[in-house]
């Protein structure tokens, strides 16, 4: 037990080979040794744990290896190599910037670059945490930056690349580092779990990659602690309890709720993740990310940005198949809007209970695009009914004489006139579909101005009788601001949808 070592250390990369998430970095380095075009000043810049200072001792430790194999790596047989593992290489020199950022720290270093190397080529210089220097020491450093010995190679390594100077950038050579994918973090915690003997479920690898946020640093962390507390049995279970982590589950029940427009279910599922000691913040967050997640399900090209491990995958897949991808948006909308004013909320679980309010509503009362979606497909149905019933140009013009009293409308929605009752009836069984001929007025019709004020009149009779397909009675007065048209036995007016 004394000689533990933590997994972060001891399965630190040692070849470029072996290090995880950047391919493309790692290659433009191998490639530099092989053809002898290395740079006197290299600038690695990143998120924590992403392999930056890493990279910086594998590159020294590769320049200076007397027998590099032919694909750029070091040989580790060499005395160069072999002084480098057992950590008493002379040639590689470390410091942390963030306690050594004084001029003095500065010029004592300037001072050891003109000593040549005793064994090997290069004597490399690795300052971590670079933007910790002071402004004079970064003022001190530039001249030795720009025009070191020939066997001196400077590698800077930072976190915050917008705090380092201009004139520093300038005379270095910049390798962005990015985040692991979650994919490449679980891959890597298996190679380990197996390496440890220690049983796993690779859900519970995928949570851990999940709270690592890209750094595998963090990731060998965490599964360290989640092994210790599952006793080497990692389960998903175990994660989400040591990580204190809320469980998919209560997203799909939540979700499931809504859908239902379950008020209740989802006010009784939210009071159980309160009582397990969740964070408000955390719980608004999570549910825009599933929300996010099931968006993404529903588009073959964006689902590879969908990542999640294979078992919840197809959970994911069935619920978004389900989903309205106009319900999702508004969905993220509101959880958004929620997650930037619950800070300034006194009563924060209230503002949680009304963001699931708000969604269930979504799926009681639905949006002004589908009602309109609804209304079309409605009068396109009603046209295509019609046209299916044609009968002789002579019947039709009969049938509007005998019920000119009761006069029928047309509603232009494109290319497809639907006539419709103003009563209400259904117009399939008696109604044209359109009078070809021209027929004569008879006496009997009313004239233009008697049938605009019969028009009003009725619109005023339906405001108390709206149908759900129309929340708001406006939409039925709007009817009575436009005055129809009387065509040839046919009273014509425009609906609009849009």
């Amino acid at each position: 037990m004394d000689n533990y070592v933590v997994s972060a250390r001891k399965y630190r990369p040692s070849t470029f080979q072996s290090v995880v998430g950047q391919k493309s970095l790692t290659t433009t380095l191998k490639n530099a040794i092989i053809n002898n075009k290395r740079a006197h000043a290299y600038l690695f810049c990143g998120p924590r744990g992403v392999g930056k200072t890493t990279c910086a001792r594998i590159f020294a430790k590769t320049i200076n290896c007397l027998h590099s194999t032919p694909e750029g790596e070091a040989c580790n047989e060499c005395e160069s190599c072999r002084s480098f593992n057992e950590n008493r290489s002379l040639n590689i020199h470390e410091l942390d910037a963030a306690s050594n950022n004084s001029v003095d720290d500065i010029r004592a270093l300037t001072e050891q670059v003109r000593i040549m190397p005793q064994l090997g080529k290069y004597k490399v210089y690795i300052i971590d945490e670079v933007h910790m220097l002071t402004q004079s020491a970064f003022n001190a450093f530039l001249k030795t930056l720009e025009e070191p010995p020939h066997h001196a190679v400077f590698i800077l390594a930072t976190t915050e690349k917008h705090k380092i100077l201009p004139t520093i950038l300038s005379r270095c050579q910049i390798y962005d580092f990015s985040r692991i994918s979650i994919n490449d973090i679980v891959e890597y915690l298996e190679y380990v779990a197996k390496q440890e003997n220690i049983s796993y479920e690779r859900e519970a690898l995928n949570i851990i990659a999940q709270k690592a946020d890209g750094g595998m640093r963090d990731a060998l962390s965490i599964f360290d602690q989640v092994v210790s507390f599952s006793q080497g049995n990692v389960t998903y279970k175990t994660v989400i309890e040591n990580l204190n982590v809320l469980d998919y589950d209560y997203y799909f029940r939540i979700t499931d709720a809504v859908l239902q427009n379950n008020v209740t279910l989802c006010l009784l599922l939210l009071n159980e993740i309160l009582s397990k000691g969740f964070d408000g913040q955390h719980i608004i967050s999570g549910m825009a990310l599933f929300f996010r997640d099931l968006l993404v399900c529903k588009d073959p090209q964006t689902i590879v940005l969908f990542e999640v491990g294979d078992a919840v995958k197809e959970k994911y897949l069935e619920l978004a198949r389900r989903c309205e991808t106009f319900f999702l948006y508004k969905a993220m909308e509101l959880t958004n809007e929620t997650d930037l004013s619950y800070r300034y909320s006194k009563n924060k679980r209230f503002a949680i209970e009304l963001l699931l309010i708000r969604l269930c509503q979504l799926q009681a009362f639905p949006e002004e695009s589908d009602k309109k979606k609804i209304v079309i497909e409605a009068i396109e149905k009603k046209t295509e009914s019609i046209e299916k019933k044609p009968e002789s140009v002579e019947k039709k013009t009969e049938s509007v004489e005998e019920n000119f009293k009761e006069p029928v409308t047309g509603v232009t929605t494109g290319k497809s006139i639907a006539r419709v009752r103003l009563n209400g009836n259904d117009p399939e069984a008696d109604r044209p579909e359109t009078v070809s001929p021209q027929v004569e007025n008879p006496a009997q019709a009313n004239p233009q101005e008697d049938l605009i004020d019969s028009w009003k009149d009725h619109a005023n009779q339906i405001e108390d009788h709206t149908q759900t397909l129309f929340t708001d009675k406006e939409k039925y007065l709007y009817m009575a601001d436009k005055n129809p048209n009387l065509k040839n036995l046919v009273i014509e007016f425009n609906l609009r949808l849009d």
